[in-house]
């Protein structure tokens, strides 16, 4: 199957859904039950064409080692060039460098790291994310390695870090932006036209599965959430389905051309992200571009 950089450079959209492991402290039955939920998930997605990435130490709460459970279970049916897990900076230089390592050995082509929430969970090894993506290629030149923006902040700033020469990242995943924030993701887009930034680009959309206040309000302290205009949204009678088909349609208006969505249910993954997709008018397996 297409590798995930293939996939990038050549299609109108590639659409990828980021799945978080179950969290360390589960209990073993629990943990297994999450466990089986996130295989069957990964297994239909990919099946199906859609990219899956596995996070790490998501916002800050210790996770299961993704890499380790993926290999274990989900077999030679699954291809790992459409399954891309995350790495963060919290953990030792030395797990992070045989991290890459066993991704390499288990035929993982891609990896994403980033350096990790500073505010929660275990201190980062490393200061920026670029130093350790900086001893993951020395170590591993092969391995196609993912970096970070955020379209939220000064777009001349987030695009000259991409295009640094220490940068080494061969694309790049974005924060959570949502149709609310259209005006500042096409600013991003074309500063990076602007600036002649070739690597592509990946942009987060959440799906909000309600207007719960105590929920967004949680949310806030890991990712921007507009909560008056989701209040707003799902009060006039739009479902979670709509609002994240809105945010895709309206971004790729804006000039995105590919995302990943957070937060589906693992039991639901595939047939949210088709009715999602659906509503949104995005084909779910990469075509290529037409123009």
């Amino acid at each position: 199957m297409t590798s995930l950089l293939d996939a990038l450079a050549d299609a109108d959209h590639v659409i990828a859904a980021e799945l978080r492991p179950p969290r360390a402290e589960l209990g073993a039955t629990a943990g297994m039950d999450a466990w089986i939920d996130t295989y069957h998930a990964v297994r239909s997605l990919v099946r199906g064409g859609t990219f899956v990435f596995i996070t790490d130490s998501a916002v800050g709460l210790r996770e299961e080692d993704n890499l380790r459970h993926l290999v274990t279970n989900l077999g030679s049916d699954v291809p790992r060039s459409h399954v891309v897990p995350f790495l963060t900076s919290k953990h030792t230089l030395e797990y992070c460098l045989a991290y890459a390592d066993r991704a390499v050995q288990q035929s993982f082509g891609s990896l994403v790291v980033l350096g990790g929430d500073r505010s929660v969970g275990a201190p980062r090894c490393v200061a920026h994310a670029w130093e350790l993506r900086k001893e993951i290629r020395a170590r591993q030149p092969g391995l196609r390695l993912g970096g970070w923006a955020n379209p939220h902040a000064e777009s001349g700033r987030q695009v000259e870090h991409l295009l640094a020469e220490d940068a080494n990242a061969d694309f790049y995943l974005t924060q959570v932006v949502s149709h609310h924030d259209a005006a500042g993701v096409e600013r991003f887009v074309r500063e990076g036209e602007r600036q002649g930034l070739r690597q592509p680009g990946v942009f987060g959309v959440f799906y909000y599965r309600s207007a719960n206040p105590r929920t967004l309000e949680a949310l806030k302290g890991f990712l921007p959430v507009p909560a008056e205009e989701l209040l707003k949204e799902f009060g006039e009678g739009a479902t979670a389905v709509d609002i994240c088909a809105r945010t895709l349609s309206t971004l790729a208006r804006a000039g995105a051309r590919h995302f990943y969505i957070s937060n589906l249910p693992a039991g639901r993954a595939l047939s949210t992200l088709s009715a999602i997709l659906e509503r949104a008018k995005i084909p779910s397996v990469p075509e290529k571009r037409t123009g």
